[in-house]
């Protein structure tokens, strides 16, 4: 913080930059037990039963891309949030802050994309607010979303619940979405069409939880990247986490545009995965029920959790060394969701 008195681009990039700004800012002014876990959403008890609740804002640009649009990524986006905590969302929040000048029929376009998502999801949007700021203030549309869901009795997924020998588990290929975004952004073309993997994952949860409903931990790598879970998840367990480079899942078309613009698919955002840490006795469960399910046909064991380098992310590479994948500082992709 003391090298970045203002805030910067990275400080929303869900990085070290973004986790400096909560634990230094945001945390200590607010406090509080719920606060501290720190999750995609916060599980808490209200009246006897145990709800998933969580917000999220999106400011993505350009406000339509291959595979979806902001609309679908307001829905999708925090009915993963809570699907990470176990819970099918029930209804979500809605608030539009929309720019004076902006079309009404792109506004029009949105509410009807994230309509149609939200009923592909099961959620109900039941309530709402909306707010116009001058010409020159926005950026078209942002759109936050705040979501509530029952959490199934029985369920505790949080990232202190990993031990060493759990088996880590990605849903399917990486990538997708941080490379759409950038390819219509930029105006790139690439040899293939690449499509943002935007998607609801509570399906997928539910298969996953109807194996065993002893998962460790859950979580969808959006900002930040594969990486970013996963050093997210080893820091708050306090056990390391060893991942084969080779056995993670990356697309050769998103492999292929990241080469050619310098970026790491490891750190691009996702919007339709997830990782999972499963005891290992239930794995191959797991990984069979994924699999059967369509939104994990390509789910693929990565890696495990390990005693040595408690914290830390490490992987092997095809070379027969190991490197260590860090948490990145902001974010390689400023604005995908």
């Amino acid at each position: 913080m003391r090298d970045h008195p203002r805030v910067v681009m990275g400080h929303g990039g869900g990085g070290a930059l973004s986790a400096e700004l909560v634990r230094h800012v945001f945390a200590p002014a607010f406090g509080g037990e719920v606060l501290a876990q720190l999750g995609d959403s916060a599980a808490i008890t209200l009246g006897g039963a145990r709800l998933a609740f969580s917000t999220d804002s999106y400011v993505v640009r350009p406000l339509f891309f291959p595979g979806g649009g902001i609309g679908d990524l307001a829905v999708n986006g925090t009915v993963n949030d809570l699907a990470m905590s176990g819970a099918r969302a029930a209804y979500l929040s809605c608030g539009f802050i929309l720019e004076e000048g902006v079309e009404v029929a792109t506004v029009a376009r949105v509410a009807e994309a994230m309509g149609a998502a939200a009923r592909a999801a099961g959620v109900e949007i039941a309530t709402g607010d909306t707010k116009v700021v001058e010409a020159g203030h926005g950026d078209g549309v942002y759109i936050n979303t705040a979501g509530i869901g029952l959490i199934p009795q029985g369920v505790d997924l949080r990232p202190q619940r990993v031990v060493p020998g759990d088996v880590v588990i990605v849903s399917g290929e990486i990538g997708l979405h941080g490379v759409a975004i950038m390819s219509v952004r930029e105006g790139l073309g690439f040899e293939a069409d690449i499509v943002s993997d935007c998607a609801p994952l509570g399906g997928l949860v539910e298969t996953m939880l109807a194996v065993t409903p002893d998962l460790h931990v859950l979580r969808d790598p959006t900002r930040g990247g594969l990486a970013a879970a996963l050093n997210e998840i080893a820091a708050a367990s306090d056990t390391g986490v060893v991942i084969s480079e080779g056995r993670v899942p990356v697309p050769e078309p998103v492999a292929n545009a990241c080469a050619i613009l310098g970026l790491d698919p490891f750190y691009v955002a996702n919007e339709g995965k997830l990782v999972a840490f499963v005891p290992r006795e239930h794995a191959d469960a797991v990984l069979d029920a994924m699999r059967a399910h369509p939104l994990g046909r390509h789910a693929t064991v990565i890696g495990e959790a390990v005693e040595a380098h408690p914290g830390l992310v490490v992987a092997r590479t095809g070379l027969g060394g190991t490197r260590v994948v860090d948490l990145p500082i902001g974010e390689q992709l400023p604005r995908i969701c």
